[in-house]
Order: structure tokens, then sequence, then C-alpha cells
């Protein structure tokens, strides 16, 4: 998949998705487990779609096309999955990243080590919200020495929440005209809220 495939892909999610009911009829629900695996579960695949791919997910399955059972079921699985591959990602990176100094500098790192012992829980739980910082999370809490146990108590809770939420309002939004008629704008004004919190901050943090 090139740029410009990736960004058409991310604009008409929903034609993606009723492309892949119609190819692959029940082989979807590997298809949207895999790609939200990939998107939580591989540092350098943030730009996959996570929240807007759910929430069309919900909106189908609203109308009969796709089981919402099994939609939160596979979304949620694949986002506990995806981010504990990331973890162990991490782990195996980790030490050749701690190692070469011009790419983090020891300050740093015991920086991210004292802030994941002290918000690490909420930091994964509250990450799964916004895109690309999803993605960053659980390898970053690896290498802030974040425990693996603790880690994966906040990431299923993350994982059920983040789902739920999306799934939950995809399905009971998808009922209506305007949601149903303009699946796409939806699609985009998610990922534009989603990122807006990490624009903001990030803004307030350069100032």
């Amino acid at each position: 998949m090139n740029f410009l495939q990736l960004v058409d892909f991310l604009i008409h999610v929903d034609k993606y998705v009723i492309f892949f009911v119609q190819q692959y009829g029940l082989w979807v629900y590997l298809i949207l487990f895999l790609i939200v695996a990939v998107e939580t579960g591989i540092v350098i695949m943030p730009f996959l779609p996570g929240d807007s791919l759910i929430f069309i997910a919900g909106t189908f399955a609203a109308a009969g096309v796709l089981n919402i059972f099994l939609v939160f079921a596979v979304f949620a699985l694949a986002a506990i999955v995806g981010d504990t591959m990331n973890y162990w990602i991490g782990e195996f990176l980790g030490n050749k990243i701690i190692m070469n100094r011009n790419l983090i500098k020891p300050e740093y790192l015991e920086r991210t080590k004292q802030f994941y012992e002290k918000h690490g829980g909420k930091t994964i739980i509250l990450a799964r919200f916004v895109p690309i910082i999803r993605t960053f999370a659980p390898f970053v809490a690896c290498i802030g020495k974040m425990n693996y146990i603790k880690f994966l108590s906040y990431n299923v809770i993350g994982a059920i929440l983040w789902v739920a939420v999306f799934s939950a309002a995809g399905y009971f939004l998808g009922g209506f005209a305007i949601v149903k008629n303009n699946l796409t704008l939806f699609a985009i004004g998610i990922v534009i809220l989603s990122i807006m919190p990490a624009v903001i901050e990030f803004i307030r943090h350069r100032k």
C-alpha cells in the first residue's frame, strides 16, 4: 500500500469495509483484527485507522452487515494483542536504543521511567483514545521499565473501554440517516477530534 492508497483508506474507511465484506465474507473479521493489531502493535504503523474503523464497523453492525458482539470481541482482542506485541518490541529494541546515546539521552530515559512509575496506568488507558500516541505508548512503557503485569492490566482495561466507546457510538448513531449518508465525513471528523488533544498539548509545550 503506497501513501496515496493509505490516505484513500483513511478517508474512505467505510467503502473499504464494505469491499472487504463483499469480497471475503466472514474473513472480514480477521482483516479488521489484523488492521487494529498492526496499528497498535507495530511502532512504525501508527497511521492505520483505529477510532474511525471501529466506529464504521459499529455503524455496519447497526445495519446488520456485521455482528456487534463479534465486532467488539475482535477489536478488543486485537487491541490487547497489539499493545502486548508493541511492549515486547520495546523489550527487544529497548537496550539498543538505550545504548545509543544519540537516540535518547540518559536523563530523558530516567524521566520516562519516573513518569511511567507515577502515571503509567492512566497513560496506557488514555493513550488508547489518541491516534499515533497509542502506538508509541506501549513501546515507551517498556523502555520506561513499566512492570509488565501492571501494563497488561491497564492494557486490557484501555482496550475494552476504547472499543466499547467507538463501537457503541457507531452502533447507536448508525441508525440515523445523517450518519448513514455521511460516513466518510464522520470518519474524518473522528480522526480530527481524536488528534486534537495531542496537537493542543504539543502547541502548549512549544509555547
